[in-house]
């Protein structure tokens, strides 16, 4: 998911005109401001601090309705509180989602366990923040990548998302304004490696084109598409580690979310707008009794979901996650 919401900001500074604030609410205010470091002018406050408290509303309304039994995951505010959804869906979609080209996997039917968390079996880096940069494919891709380097040299290395953001546009991407993963990929294979992490950081921002291919950590040499069913997303996660995919995310209750099982009545199978990694599939409650669920990474930090986290029902394709995944082979 991508950010390019410098000019929403300014759009939004000049056409609203902010209501009065509650100030029941300015200690609730300052604390959050404080909580994710937030400065503004004093025109760009009034506007922010209006957004925030419909946001405030909106998830107060979601805890009452919890206590009624009416939901069955959880929100609350975090860096978000004081965007506009369309801000959000600029910040952190992905454009161009695709599986027009790649190798169509074959079917395997691997022994399907009852849980799965590639996580414990070393495959998965630490959840990272894209921040201020629509670069979901970027990370989505990069962990993929992550998972198999592990799996074929026991060695787990953070790699390079800057490289991608930064030298990956000739091949289709737009750097902090969208991305997809299948490009991504070619061009990791096409370009004859990536970096890592610590010789190429990550900035939030594009740049130009630093990639040395003396310092590259990792080669892939072709990209596996997963046929657009879960059944087949089950074998290929289980056989091969952790799968780039692509959802629909657009909905304030995912900007939101902070635990359980997600539910958004709103949520499409056809219109995937934010790349994140799969890593693995269990069981929410007793197994005779508790909901599916896959178990997905994300790239807003540790402070978005389950420790950078979301469960996704699992078994009827939900907000289509079964429809755009991918892994690359070394």
């Amino acid at each position: 998911m991508t950010p390019a919401v410098f000019l929403a900001i300014i759009c939004l500074g000049v056409t609203l005109a902010a209501p009065t604030p509650d100030y029941n609410l300015d200690a609730e205010w300052e604390k959050w401001k404080k909580s994710y470091e937030k400065t503004y002018s004093p025109e760009e406050e009034k506007q922010r601090r209006a957004l925030w408290e419909e946001n405030v509303k909106m998830v107060k309304q979601h805890i009452v309705e919890n206590g009624l039994w009416m939901n069955n995951f959880t929100i609350e505010m975090n860096e978000f509180g004081d965007m506009t959804g369309e801000e959000i869906r600029l910040m952190t979609e992905s454009s161009s989602l695709t599986l027009s080209h790649g190798k169509r996997i074959q079917k395997r039917n691997p022994k399907i366990p009852k849980t799965l968390d590639w996580r414990k079996e070393g495959y998965v880096t630490p959840v990272r923040n894209q921040r201020a940069c629509a670069a979901c494919w970027a990370f989505a891709v990069v962990g993929s990548i992550e998972g198999q380097l592990f799996k074929k040299t026991g060695r787990l290395i953070p790699l390079s998302v800057q490289n991608l953001v930064d030298c990956s546009r000739s091949f289709g991407t737009i750097g902090c304004k969208g991305g997809s993963t299948f490009n991504a990929y070619q061009y990791v294979k096409n370009n004859g490696g990536l970096e890592a992490e610590a010789t190429y950081p990550y900035e939030a921002k594009v740049s130009h084109c630093r990639y040395r291919p003396e310092r590259s950590v990792v080669k892939i040499t072709r990209l596996m598409v997963v046929p657009r069913n879960e059944e087949a997303l089950l074998n290929a996660l289980v056989a091969n580690g952790p799968i780039a995919i692509g959802i629909d995310a657009k909905h304030e209750s995912f900007e939101k979310y902070t635990g359980g099982m997600y539910h958004e009545p709103n949520c499409k199978r056809d219109s995937p707008n934010h790349s994140m990694l799969l890593v693995g599939f269990g069981y929410e409650g007793r197994e005779s009794e508790g909901r599916k669920y896959w178990l997905v990474k994300n790239s807003h930090g540790e402070q978005w979901g389950e420790k950078g986290y979301i469960k996704i029902p699992r078994g009827q394709n939900y907000c289509g996650i079964a429809n755009y995944a991918m892994y690359p082979a070394l």
